[in-house]
């Protein structure tokens, strides 16, 4: 995915890039509501997201200030692990990029990636039942809360994208 406009750019990490991904779970507030994650399951995930850009158009990808090339972030669009049929989308930006309206501007850019692959498959998030930001901001890109996700020992908030929003 690549993806421009005046003030984010998403595109491919570099492996270079792996220390600018790993620090951005460095901020407690930035993983408040993400699952716990050991540095090594970083570097995993790093990992894996370079091999993804070589299987298809799947992956994890880097925000970059389109003004400075500053990293915003990083945001996803994979299988849904609860349901094959579904296309799960997500973002986690740095606490200096919050409030700015770029997660709307993410999301949409997710949105509309996913369903140039596939228009037919729905588009989901999940968030913590607690991060009102982020449940603000599926709204206001297009999404309908449902029902809540359930997992093992864990209630996330569940999402559909609307495509009468198109």
């Amino acid at each position: 995915m690549h993806y421009k406009d005046d003030t984010i750019i998403i595109r491919e990490f570099t492996p270079q890039e792996f220390s600018l991904f790993l620090a951005l779970f460095d901020n407690v507030n930035v993983t408040r509501y993400l699952p716990y994650k050991t540095s090594e399951e970083y570097r995993e995930m790093f990992e894996k997201a370079l091999a993804d850009y070589k299987e298809g158009e799947l992956s994890r990808w880097g925000i970059f200030d389109a003004q400075n090339n500053d990293f915003v972030g990083m945001c996803l669009a994979r299988v849904f692990l609860d349901n094959p049929d579904q296309t799960e989308i997500g973002y986690t930006l740095d606490e200096n990029y919050w409030g700015k309206g770029i997660g709307t501007k993410v999301c949409k850019a997710l949105t509309q990636h996913s369903l140039s692959l596939n228009e037919k498959k729905d588009i989901v998030a999940v968030t913590d039942l607690d991060n009102i930001g982020s449940q603000k901001v599926l709204m206001k890109s297009g999404f309908n809360r449902i029902e809540n996700l359930v997992r093992e020992n864990s209630e996330l908030a569940y999402f559909l994208f609307s495509k009468n929003e198109i």
